[in-house]
């Protein structure tokens, strides 16, 4: 093995001890909302008990290394849970457009990963989570279904909006050449919404369940003659190489997320979401409509879902405008309720444009 290559594997480890440092801080800032007082002696003794215990098969590490390592990572992990810090949940690995999105939202939070859509909701209704951020419709793909249905399910609120464009990248390993590459893995949307690139380049495409999980695939497995397609954050957090940008077909790419939490912001927003379904009747859904387009207030996303509590039935999500929210908007859904069958006031926010 060369000094070169020693090195890349050093920097490599380097890497992936800080990723686990990560993680390990956000599981402590889970632990957190289980415990009366942050410091827990006992814990920490049994932690430095069993790292001493380990550390007997590492000859080369001196246990009084190990303790004084630990010592400061632990003082590290309770200062951070000292500094009441808000957690959002997102679905997928680090990187995922979701963190990118709640990054863009607000950029002090703390951005936990969560395996799926169903996982970022129950950590929030148990209280695990501060908020949540989950992709209702992409512009190419449209609606999200699981997500939609989940909303269906839940009491949690939308306090926010976010519109990300979504920019595709072709990644590799920083030692690969990317005259080697013939194989690019990714989330299966993500390759679809590549696929002229891919063709263009004759790549083969291989789905993988999440972008930043393929980026984070490519890092530890190493495949030959591989790379991925995922965004920039997944570049800097995996140190993966960029290729090429904006590998997408389409340019004008959005997913849009929803901003969740328990309780409704009382503030003014210029957006609304609601879910209802109508009675079985013919132009049940038209009344409801006409209510809005009395009261002169813009529609800007109407969806529709099979409404499993009522089969042969139909679940509409619609988002709306509105200037004087909270007055004018309580009067026109009191109307609508007197329409529907099933009415759910999901919240009023601000929602934001991110290029």
């Amino acid at each position: 093995m060369s000094l070169e290559k020693i090195r890349q594997k050093i920097s490599h480890i380097d890497h992936e001890i800080l990723r686990l440092l990560n993680e390990r801080i956000e599981l402590g800032l889970r632990t957190k909302r289980f415990k009366e007082k942050i410091q827990d002696t006992e814990r920490e003794s049994q932690v430095l008990k069993q790292l001493e215990d380990y550390s007997h098969a590492h000859s080369v590490l001196k246990i009084e290394f190990v303790k004084a390592l630990y010592f400061s990572i632990m003082k590290e992990s309770r200062r951070i849970q000292t500094s009441d810090q808000t957690l959002i949940g997102f679905q997928g690995e680090h990187g995922a457009f979701g963190e990118v999105a709640a990054k863009n939202f607000n950029p002090n939070l703390a951005t936990l990963p969560c395996p799926g859509f169903a996982d970022v909701i129950d950590d929030l209704e148990q209280g695990q989570l501060d908020m949540g951020i989950l992709p209702v419709e992409n512009s190419l793909g449209g609606a999200i279904t699981e997500v939609n249905e989940l909303l269906v399910s839940t009491d949690l609120k939308v306090i926010a909006g976010v519109k990300l464009r979504v920019n595709h990248c072709l990644l590799k390993l920083p030692e690969r050449s990317y005259r080697d590459i013939r194989v690019v893995y990714s989330q299966p949307q993500a390759l679809s919404q590549c696929r002229n690139f891919l063709n263009r380049h004759q790549l083969e495409a291989r789905p993988f369940y999440d972008t930043a999980g393929a980026a984070k695939m490519l890092v530890k497995e190493k495949p030959r003659m591989a790379a991925v397609i995922a965004n920039h954050l997944c570049a800097e957090l995996y140190n993966l190489e960029v290729i090429k940008e904006n590998v997408q077909d389409h340019q004008n790419n959005f997913t849009r997320f929803l901003v969740l939490a328990r309780k409704e912001e009382k503030n003014s927003g210029d957006k609304c979401s609601i879910i209802f379904a109508t009675p079985h009747k013919a132009g049940a859904l038209f009344e409801v409509l006409k209510i809005f387009a009395d009261a002169r207030i813009n529609l800007t996303r109407i969806e529709s879902l099979p409404y499993r509590d009522d089969p042969g039935n139909s679940i509409f999500f619609l988002d709306f405008q509105s200037d004087s929210i909270h007055e004018n908007i309580e009067k026109v859904l009191g109307k609508v309720k007197e329409k529907t069958v099933m009415l759910k006031f999901l919240g009023c926010y601000k929602e934001e444009v991110f290029q």
